[in-house]
């Protein structure tokens, strides 16, 4: 068992999904890879490699090699996970652009998933997900939230039939009671013994 562990958020202290992140991590005690898409952003890519990347144009050139070598790392870091957790604070009522990013090398046709008569498979094998949304007064599961329903459509375009729910927001009182909720949140979820019930917004 291992642990893919994503962090987003720009702030580097005091991140409600960083600090309950890390206490998911902690309590699910297995082998953990981390990438913090703040700390060390993807590198930028052209339109002309972004789409030979994803299979409509070719080339030998040094950028889109790459981008491509880039992409496979990450894949191969999900594809070695049995878990993922994602640290998404809402910003603008969507995820950050770092995390976009990461999605766009990830999801790849042929790769990280493939369209059938049925409609599309993944192929990457991942168990389960955990999102851990914040948000400063956007409710997590409403309307307007574009953020952790997109970031559940996405785990499971890729194959993970298993995704949970974690609120960290910050409008659900203090710090010290977001964070002592979203670890209550984990509590309850671990001591199901791993018989995860699946919820929208937890």
């Amino acid at each position: 068992m291992s642990i893919l562990h994503i962090n987003s958020s720009a702030r580097q202290v005091h991140s409600n999904t960083r600090i309950i992140g890390q206490y998911l991590v902690e309590s699910l005690a297995e082998p953990v890879v981390s990438r913090d898409l703040a700390q060390q952003p993807l590198p930028s890519i052209s339109a002309e490699d972004l789409i030979a990347v994803h299979g409509s144009l070719d080339g030998e050139r040094e950028s889109l090699q790459t981008q491509l070598a880039l992409s496979e790392q990450l894949i191969d870091e999900l594809r070695n996970a049995d878990t993922l957790v994602i640290g998404a604070p809402m910003y603008n009522f969507g995820i950050p652009a770092s995390l976009k990013q990461w999605i766009d090398a990830i999801c790849r046709a042929g790769v990280s998933f493939k369209y059938t008569e049925q409609g599309p498979v993944g192929l990457l094998g991942v168990k389960r997900a955990f999102i851990i949304t914040a948000s400063g007064g956007t409710p997590i599961g409403s309307d307007m939230d574009f953020a952790s329903r997109y970031l559940e459509h996405i785990c499971r375009f890729i194959g993970i039939d298993e995704v949970y729910h974690i609120d960290a927001s910050g409008s659900k009182g203090t710090p010290e009671q977001v964070i002592a909720r979203g670890k209550q949140q984990i509590d309850a979820l671990l001591t199901a013994g791993h018989s995860y019930t699946q919820s929208g917004a937890a």
